[in-house]
């Protein structure tokens, strides 16, 4: 079992992800912002560490896929490798921060590498408005999210709803958590829980 959590910066992806490994004894795995060499640099300098930022998160995830397949364990994953590639370059690339250059040798490494990946059994996308990412980022108070403005946010919120519109590789689950607070209020928790539950008895 491989199961997802997609996302905007700020919609709760990791505090879900925790919390729903130890209830369903899933092995959880992480987006890898802790040890990224690039994340303060983009944020102070998107167009200069655009491609680097984007190529190595790339190079991350899809270790992180073929780790997945190798364990055979139940998995849950923070993020996925379709959001860098629908929603994050594709982004990048149209504000200008990323070179057509740039935008085309990463499109053809990731449908290289998309080939040999297989979509998770179930992807819950976490919609979230503009105001409650804001609220959010503030909270956790992460240095290089200081610079994050609205305009890109609202861009970011945009690309998810169409992305999730049109998404098919298999079974999706989307959850509002704008009025919901699944870390200090266990009915939100359940309630969450409860509509995995209904998703993943229908896989099988």
């Amino acid at each position: 079992m491989h199961v997802a959590v997609a996302g905007n910066i700020g919609a709760g992806k990791t505090t879900l992800t925790k919390l729903l490994s130890k209830h369903f004894n899933w092995e959880p795995h992480y987006e890898d912002v802790v040890d990224n060499p690039y994340l303060d640099d983009f944020y102070t300098q998107m167009e200069r560490w655009s491609f680097n930022l984007q190529i190595y998160f790339l190079n991350s995830r899809f270790r992180q896929i073929l780790e997945i397949r190798e364990t055979g364990k139940n998995i849950i994953q923070d993020r996925t490798i379709y959001e860098d590639a629908y929603i994050f370059a594709p982004n990048l690339h149209a504000m200008g921060l990323l070179t057509n250059r740039d935008f085309n040798n990463y499109s053809s490494l990731f449908e290289l590498m998309q080939e040999l990946v297989q979509p998770p059994d179930l992807l819950i996308y976490l919609r979230s408005s503009i105001p409650n990412l804001v609220k959010q980022i503030h909270k956790r108070g992460r240095d290089y999210e200081n610079t994050i403005s609205i305009d890109y946010l609202s861009r970011l919120n945009e690309r998810y709803e169409a992305w999730s519109q049109s998404y098919e590789k298999g079974k999706l689950l989307i959850i509002d958590v704008d009025d919901l607070d699944f870390v200090d209020n266990p009915e939100d928790l359940g309630t969450i829980i409860n509509r995995i539950d209904a998703e993943i008895n229908g896989l099988f």
